[in-house]
C-alpha cells in the first residue's frame, strides 16, 4: 500500500498541474480508490486516462506484472450540489472505517485527510478544504458517526449513477446536521 500510495500521489500531483484538475479528496483502499475532483476545463476523461495509464505503468514495472492493474475504466459521477458533495465526502473518508481497517477516519494513512491533518506528508495538491477547516473537531465527529445501513446503501447507490441522486435521503436535513451521511 505504501508504494501504491506513493505512485498515485505522484500521478495526482502531475494530473493536477498538467490538466488543471482540482482534487478535493482521495482515499486509497486495498482494491479500489475514491477520488473527488472538479474539472474546470471539462477534461476529466483525458486526466483520468493519463492518471490510470501512468499509475498502472509505474506499478507494473517494478513487479514485472503484465496484466491489468485496474479491473475496469474509471467511473465518473456528477455531483451537482453541496448537499451531494458532503454525502460523497463523508462516504469516501468513512470507507476505511466501514471496512474495519481503522476505528476513526483520521487514523487511515492512505487518505488526503491524514495529510491535511498533519499526520503524514501530503504530496497530493488538495483544494482548500473548507468543510474540514471550518471546524476540525466538529467535522471529525461528523465524519466518524457511522450512518445507518440504509443511508450508507443509498449513498453507495447514488455514487453508481451517472448523476448523484439520493432519492428518499434527499428529504433529510443537511448532511452536517444529521446522524447519517
Amino acid at each position: 500500500m505504501d508504494s501504491v500510495w506513493q505512485v498515485m500521489s505522484e500521478q495526482l500531483y502531475f494530473v493536477h498541474h498538467a490538466f488543471g484538475v482540482k482534487i478535493h479528496s482521495f482515499v486509497l483502499m486495498n482494491n479500489h480508490f475514491h477520488l473527488l475532483v472538479s474539472t474546470p476545463y471539462s477534461n476529466l476523461s483525458q486526466a483520468m486516462e493519463r492518471f490510470m495509464r501512468e499509475t498502472s505503468r509505474n506499478l507494473a514495472k517494478p513487479s514485472g506484472r503484465i496484466n491489468y492493474t485496474f479491473g475496469s475504466p474509471f467511473f465518473r459521477n456528477l455531483i451537482d450540489s453541496t448537499h451531494y458533495y458532503l454525502h460523497a465526502y463523508k462516504y469516501f473518508y468513512l470507507n476505511p472505517v466501514k471496512a474495519g481497517i481503522c476505528e476513526r477516519v483520521e487514523e487511515y494513512p492512505y487518505s488526503t485527510l491524514h495529510g491535511l491533518l498533519g499526520r503524514s506528508r501530503l504530496l497530493i495538491p488538495v483544494e482548500e478544504d473548507l468543510t474540514l477547516f471550518s471546524d476540525v473537531e466538529g467535522t471529525l465527529d461528523w465524519l466518524n458517526r457511522v450512518p445507518s445501513d440504509d443511508d450508507w446503501s443509498a449513498v453507495r447507490k447514488a455514487l453508481k449513477r451517472r448523476k448523484f441522486k439520493l432519492g428518499k435521503l434527499d428529504k433529510k436535513a443537511h448532511p452536517l446536521e444529521i446522524n447519517a451521511l
